[in-house]
C-alpha cells in the first residue's frame, strides 16, 4: 500500500497554522489486520533498504521526531523501525542539558550524535528543543551562560533558526539527510493517554508532574511550533505534520516517509573491482578442492 507522504510536508516558506491542519485523517487500512499487514511490508522493505544504505555508505539518514507529550514519538520509533538493525542505527533522547552542554553552544550536543555515512541516527526531540520549550520558557536561556548582549535581543529566535537552517544546509552539502516529523496531537487526545497513563499501571513511569505543567502552555507550544515548522522547513530538509490522534495512522505514515526518503537516495551496492573479484575466484577454487571432512 502506497501512502502519500509528500501530503504531510510543510511547504517551504509557507504560514503553518496548525488549527487549520488536521490531528485525525481517515484510517489508512480498514481493520487491525490490515494495519498489521501493511506495517509488516514496510518494515521488511525498510529493512532491504537498510542494508543497501549501509553497504552503499554514501549518505547518512537523520530522522528528528517532535511533538507535544503523549505524541507517540517513542511508539513511532519502536514500531516504525523494529526490522532495522541496531548495528547501524542509533537512538538518542535528547532531555534537558548537561552543566558540560550548558557551556557550549546550543548544537553543540546533538551535533556530537549525528549518524556517520551508512547509518540512520534517530532524534527523539533535539536541538529544535530550544526553539521550542526554551521560547515558551525564556528563562531558560539564563543557565545557558549567554552574552547578555544575547539575551536582551528580541531576534534570538530568528537568528537560532539562521543557525538551524544553515546546520541542515551544510549536513545536506556533504551527504546528511535530514527528516524532521512533528506529530500533531490535538489536546483532547493528549488529556485521554495522560488519563491512560494513570489508569494503566504499567504505563504509570511515563507520566509525571511536569507533563500537566507543560499542559498549561498548550497555547504558547502551538504557537512556538507553527513560527519553527514555517521557518525550517526547507526543500532538502523538510517537515512533515503528522496527523497523531490515530497512533496507527501515524506510524504508517512515519514508515512511509521514512521509506521515500531512503528511496530517494538512488542508492546502489559497491562493485567489485576486477582485482577483488579474481581474488575471491582464487578463494572458490581453494574452497572448493577441499576434501570434505570424513
Amino acid at each position: 500500500m502506497k501512502i502519500d507522504s509528500k501530503g504531510f510536508r510543510a511547504p517551504p516558506g509557507e504560514k503553518v497554522k496548525l488549527k487549520k491542519l488536521p490531528t485525525l485523517v481517515k484510517p489508512i487500512c480498514k481493520s487491525k489486520k490490515q494495519y498489521e499487514k501493511v506495517l509488516r511490508e514496510h518494515i521488511g522493505q525498510l529493512s532491504s533498504l537498510q542494508r543497501l544504505h549501509s553497504a552503499s555508505r554514501r549518505y547518512a539518514l537523520l530522522l528528528i521526531f517532535q511533538g507535544m507529550d503523549a505524541a507517540g514519538k517513542d511508539g513511532a520509533v519502536r514500531h516504525v523501525m523494529s526490522g532495522v538493525n541496531p548495528a547501524d542505527c542509533e537512538v538518542f533522547d535528547f532531555k534537558e542539558p548537561s552543566a558540560e552542554e550548558l557551556e557550549h553552544d546550543f548544537l553543540w550536543r546533538t551535533t556530537r550524535r549525528l549518524p556517520e555515512r551508512g547509518r540512520i541516527g534517530i532524534f527523539n526531540r533535539s536541538y529544535y528543543e530550544e526553539v521550542l520549550v526554551v521560547r515558551v520558557h525564556p528563562k531558560m536561556l539564563h543557565p545557558q551562560g549567554l552574552p547578555e548582549a544575547l539575551l536582551e535581543r528580541k531576534n534570538i529566535w530568528e537568528g537560532r533558526y539562521r543557525s538551524i537552517v544553515d546546520l541542515e544546509s551544510h549536513l545536506y552539502r556533504n551527504g546528511t539527510r535530514t527528516v524532521k516529523i512533528f506529530l500533531h496531537l490535538s489536546r483532547e487526545e493528549q488529556r485521554k493517554r495522560f488519563l491512560e497513563r494513570i489508569d494503566e499501571p504499567d504505563k504509570n513511569w511515563k507520566f509525571s508532574l511536569a507533563d500537566i505543567h507543560e499542559r498549561k502552555y498548550w497555547t504558547q507550544y502551538m504557537e512556538a511550533y507553527e513560527a519553527c515548522l514555517q521557518e525550517t522547513s526547507t526543500h532538502h530538509s523538510p517537515w512533515y505534520i503528522v496527523p497523531a490522534d490515530d497512533k496507527e495512522n501515524a506510524r504508517l505514515i512515519v514508515s512511509q516517509i521514512v521509506l521515500d526518503a531512503l528511496n530517494d537516495l538512488k542508492m546502489a551496492y559497491p562493485k567489485t573491482p576486477e582485482k577483488r573479484r579474481l581474488e575471491l575466484e582464487s578463494i572458490r577454487e581453494q574452497l572448493q578442492r577441499e576434501k570434505p571432512d570424513e
